[in-house]
């Protein structure tokens, strides 16, 4: 049995590259002070050597996440399928997220900008590596204190400000029903081990299985928030509106990837005998009324931001009808149809902001009316935004109709009482999406243009552009991003 130096050695090679992305984050808080004068100011260009740093690092870690051998269960981390996916999807979206923001922040922050992107993605993939709940905690609070600042740093204004203060505060609200109900399982199991926690529960009598059941209820309404899900969903369009587009397209990506990482680890601990009924049907209802809520007020919005951000909380509905759905022995899985779903919505949605962030320039875009003329004007970014957008909907030839798909294969599958009903409610929800993502469409073919006069961002169109290639790739080849979502738990 290996003693406890071994245990430690064999834990920090198997998170070698969550330590390559701290080691980053922390030359850039050391170096970055000192590049910059009392007034914060810094040299010109200085954003695009940070960015080029942090593209480095997660190339870093991209490649020893490739030749690490870890598996199982390693002191408080658990390697297996789960962490292994999650890992790969946040080094792929993470370089997109971070050439975002490289133009979208001055040359002064920078450093701290880009190092708080690099915790945030540490702190999702220590979320999915998490195998107790004190480490399940401090990974959830890795995510969230640097998300306020990223999103505080770019611009100083009103806006800016209010965004950053309802995140916190409301961040803040949800962290304590987690802690809450993370100690209520600490009380009725006796350990914080996932493994002795599910053990107890399973052969617990009734009245500790109701204390569990409160507990993940509890955890459930906490992490609702990471997700945008109904009834924490209010903070979003507020907060979208207020922010830059690069913050907009990581929180549209990097808290729905947690927040179902943590779903997903801790759900199964309480779902066992009298407890599995009431929290599925707790899940299916949140999907079923985050679905019509998002996409229902998506219909009246004007503002382009906000019109994402209640597209992303229609989207959180639909990862949570595979969450609901579980998996049974079905050959197409609830757990594995919401990877693949969060997988495709994340390279569609981070191309669409990148697509939406290059096109804007310095003058970003605020209004569905700002896209207007883009057809004539921009014709190879406009399609590119269409590809994103029709993904977005659901339709072929796009990642997004497969991602779809195997959701409501999944759900109409369950042998739960509300799997069909979760079926019928995802295409009627698809069906009201529709109408707002290729309304968006007609507005840059059929409007006139805007005429407003923008610097244009190459390399964030560039970028966007990949990924919007990317879904149509995925539409053409998904099995092997489908074998793998299949691995996890």
């Amino acid at each position: 049995m290996p003693n406890f130096t071994e245990t430690s050695v064999q834990a920090a090679l198997g998170i070698a590259p969550e330590l390559i992305l701290i080691a980053t984050v922390c030359v850039m808080l050391l170096v970055g002070p000192f590049l910059t004068d009392s007034a914060g100011r810094a040299a010109k260009g200085l954003s695009q050597r940070w960015t080029i740093l942090s593209l480095l690092a997660f190339a870093a870690a991209g490649w020893t996440l490739y030749s690490s051998q870890s598996s199982g269960v390693i002191g408080p981390f658990e390697f297996d399928g789960l962490s292994q996916f999650v890992r790969i999807l946040t080094l792929v979206l993470g370089p997109v997220l971070a050439i975002i923001a490289s133009r979208q922040i001055d040359d002064g922050h920078s450093a701290e900008s880009h190092a708080c992107l690099l915790t945030i993605l540490a702190g999702a993939n220590l979320t999915a590596l998490a195998s107790d709940l004190i480490g399940l905690f401090l990974a959830l609070e890795l995510v969230s204190i640097p998300t306020y600042i990223f999103l505080y740093l770019p611009r100083r204004n009103s806006a800016m400000q209010e965004a950053a203060l309802k995140y916190f505060l409301l961040s803040v609200f949800s962290s304590a029903l987690v802690l809450f109900g993370m100690s209520w399982l600490y009380g009725v199991a006796g350990s914080t081990n996932f493994a002795e926690i599910s053990s107890h529960l399973a052969n617990a009598p009734k009245g500790d299985q109701l204390f569990g059941l409160l507990a993940m209820t509890l955890i459930i309404a906490g992490l609702c928030f990471r997700i945008a899900a109904v009834p924490f969903h209010f903070y979003a369009p507020d907060v979208f509106q207020g922010v830059t587009s690069a913050g907009a397209a990581m929180l549209s990506v990097a808290p729905k990837i947690v927040g179902f990482a943590a779903l997903v680890r801790l759900a199964p601990l309480a779902m066992t005998g009298a407890s599995a009924a009431p929290l599925g049907n707790l899940l299916a209802v949140t999907a079923i009324v985050t679905m019509f809520l998002g996409n229902l007020l998506a219909l009246r919005q004007k503002n382009l931001q906000r019109l994402l951000a209640y597209s992303s909380i229609a989207h959180s509905g639909y990862m949570l009808v595979g969450l609901a759905a579980g998996n049974s022995g079905a050959v197409i899985g609830g757990d594995s149809s919401l990877w693949f779903y969060l997988a495709t919505y994340g390279l569609v949605t981070a191309g669409l902001f990148a697509l939406l962030a290059g096109v804007g320039g310095q003058k970003p875009l605020e209004r569905d009316s700002d896209l207007g003329g883009l057809g004539q004007s921009r014709p190879a970014a406009a399609l590119l935004i269409a590809v994103c957008l029709f993904s977005l909907t659901g339709l072929p030839p796009t990642a997004g109709f497969t991602g779809k798909l195997h959701l409501f294969f999944a759900s109409w599958a369950s042998p739960s009482i509300w799997g069909q009903w979760l079926a019928v409610a995802l295409a009627i929800n698809s069906a009201i999406a529709a109408y707002y993502y290729l309304r968006l469409i007609a507005v840059m073919y059929l409007d006139e243009s805007a005429k407003v006069e923008r610097q244009h961002y190459p390399i964030s169109e560039f970028i966007g552009g990949v990924c919007a290639v990317g879904t149509i790739a995925l539409f053409i080849s998904p099995d092997w991003l489908w074998q793998l979502a299949k691995q996890l738990p």
